[in-house]
């Protein structure tokens, strides 16, 4: 017979497109007591101002509201899970700080919740968080329930990720030559291209060559930004 998280990972990874995954993940939360499930994805690039991918099934209302008040800014699992891979129940101590925006999501129908981040060697964060409208999490429950949760984060980034970046972000797959990784190396440690001949004993032409390739495969306007991805992307 298969375990729990068999059947959860066939059910999600057999799908093709993030939004049927997202679906078979909201089907997972909802076995665990959850009525409303939303993943937000945070690209590592560009670093001004990262991009961040949201699926959720909150009722329209709130996602309208979120929007309008920019609550992305002020909300405190997310606050807390660019900080920390622990979760958070949102009756904690640092989740009901900010009474305004609980009472607006009370309003709304959430009233109580669980969230829990994830990062992953590309730079990619993720943040998953369950709720409902009815009763808070008991300690017996959350007791019960907490490994499954955990196992369900790390489950969601690794499969939204894969169908996420492909589309939003395919730099981040790139498969740079030894070669080129050395050349983009030198080259965030600050060294010319001149220099950077010297230390591998090629020529200027063959280090420009390599550079010329890594911008291609990582999408990058010059040889700095393209350096920067490559340690954002986890390559260097």
């Amino acid at each position: 017979m298969l375990s729990w998280q068999e059947q959860q990972i066939q059910s999600m990874l057999s799908a093709e497109s993030a939004p049927t995954f997202f679906d078979a993940l909201s089907g997972v939360a909802k076995q665990l007591g959850f009525d409303y499930c939303s993943y937000d994805m945070r690209l590592p690039w560009p670093l001004a101002e990262p991009k961040v991918l949201n699926l959720n099934n909150y009722p329209t209302t709130w996602q309208q509201r979120y929007a309008q008040e920019s609550y992305q800014h002020i909300d405190p699992t997310v606050a807390h899970g660019r900080q920390s891979n622990l979760p958070l129940v949102w009756s904690d101590a640092q989740v009901t700080s900010n009474r305004s925006f609980w009472e607006d999501a009370h309003a709304h129908g959430l009233h109580t919740g669980w969230a829990q981040s994830c990062h992953d060697a590309k730079g990619i964060s993720g943040l998953l968080n369950l709720s409902r409208s009815d009763e808070s999490i008991s300690a017996a429950e959350l007791r019960e329930i907490s490994k499954k949760l955990s196992w369900l984060v790390n489950a969601a980034h690794e499969g939204l990720s894969l169908l996420l970046i492909q589309e939003h972000m395919p730099e981040a797959a790139a498969q740079l030559t030894a070669r080129e990784i050395d050349v983009l190396r030198w080259t965030a440690d600050g060294k010319t291209s001149g220099e950077i001949s010297e230390i591998m004993r090629i020529s200027d032409r063959t280090v420009n060559f390599h550079i010329s390739n890594a911008l291609k495969k990582l999408n990058a306007t010059n040889k700095t930004a393209a350096a920067v991805k490559a340690v954002r992307f986890g390559i260097l």
